[in-house]
């Protein structure tokens, strides 16, 4: 069972949630930058939502299905299409030994994740399949997909679950449900992104402190998934200072001298001296992660108490959608 890579896309490598627990050695978590996305993806497929899938950016890649599929697309709207004709999103699709599954314009966000039943057969580094790209390890042969690929496929529980319809639509079999994914995702333009006030937020001067959650930040194309440079107001310490280097986490809100600030992402380094102004809540780095170059954000402080409770809610409404999924594919 494989998916054979017949055209490569602008950027697609496997990912699952991180490899975690190794950032004490230098080794960075990687992973899904929408983690919402491939845990929903992989439901939907009767996968474990830690199981790996294909993150797809901006311009995806063309694939040759060389065995029966169950498969699911989510995160940014990328126009995925069976042998020419589109296929929805956020519900099961099986595809056919022979389809052609490609993605066209992207309509919204930045980046799709398919989940495939089964997952890919292929080795864990360090407890995760994620490809850390710039170490050239995990994922298919530690870098993103190239045309001729062929990634194998492990076998699935089942080839062709029963709620699926009969009828072969557009190329594909498919459910009659689909996931509300608003309740996870959301693909506004100039969205709003809660962050926590970061470990040296009071060293900034008043006037930087106010910009920062009342200017838009328009994240820049010097952006990939180990940082979003941002470009806006220039944020200033009150006074020169020097720090040192400690932990950092996806999301942190790191200033350089020049005054630009830089969002840590999913390919952060594990440690940083720059000081950190804010947190991004763990609730919206997927928001965060489709988001494109060129596009404007603004930053909203909330509490860490009430960071907690978004994110407690989120778990919570996931848990129910796996109940509801698990439901559905028993009748």
């Amino acid at each position: 069972m494989s998916i054979r890579v017949s055209k490569a896309g602008l950027l697609t490598s496997i990912q699952d949630l991180g490899r975690k627990g190794f950032q004490q050695h230098g080794v960075i978590v990687s992973g899904a930058m929408d983690s919402y996305s491939l845990r929903i993806a992989n439901l939907l497929v009767g996968n474990d939502e830690k199981e790996a899938g294909l993150e797809v950016t901006l311009m995806g890649p063309t694939l040759e299905i060389e065995s029966d599929c169950l498969v699911a697309i989510t995160g940014g709207d990328l126009t995925p299409s069976v042998n020419g004709k589109p296929v929805p999103m956020w519900k099961p699709l099986f595809i056919p030994k022979g389809g052609t599954l490609s993605f066209g314009p992207c309509r919204t966000g930045c980046r799709s994740y398919l989940s495939v039943a089964g997952g890919f057969s292929i080795n864990e580094v360090l407890n995760s399949k994620s490809t850390y790209l710039r170490g050239e390890i995990g994922g298919y042969k530690g870098r993103a997909l190239q045309t001729d690929d062929v990634l194998p496929l492990s076998v699935p529980a089942a080839s062709k679950p029963a709620f699926l319809s009969n009828e072969l639509i557009n190329g594909v079999y498919t459910s009659s449900w689909s996931v509300n994914y608003k309740e996870f995702v959301h693909f506004t333009k100039k969205p709003s992104v809660r962050v926590i006030n970061g470990g040296q937020f009071d060293l900034f001067t008043a006037e930087s402190q106010s910009h920062f959650t009342q200017e838009p930040f328009k994240v820049s194309n010097q952006s990939d998934r180990m940082g979003y440079r941002m470009d806006g107001p220039s944020l200033q310490l009150q006074e020169k200072k020097e720090l040192l280097s400690e932990a950092v986490s996806q999301g942190s809100v790191q200033v350089p001298p020049d005054g630009n600030p830089i969002i840590l992402l999913a390919d952060r380094q594990t440690t940083g001296g720059y000081p950190k102004i804010a947190q991004v809540i763990t609730a919206d780095l997927p928001l965060l992660a489709q988001v494109k170059p060129g596009e404007s954000i603004y930053f909203s402080h909330i509490s860490l108490h009430e960071a907690e409770k978004i994110y407690l809610e989120k778990e919570q409404l996931l848990q129910e959608l796996k109940i509801a999924i698990n439901l559905a594919s028993t009748k």
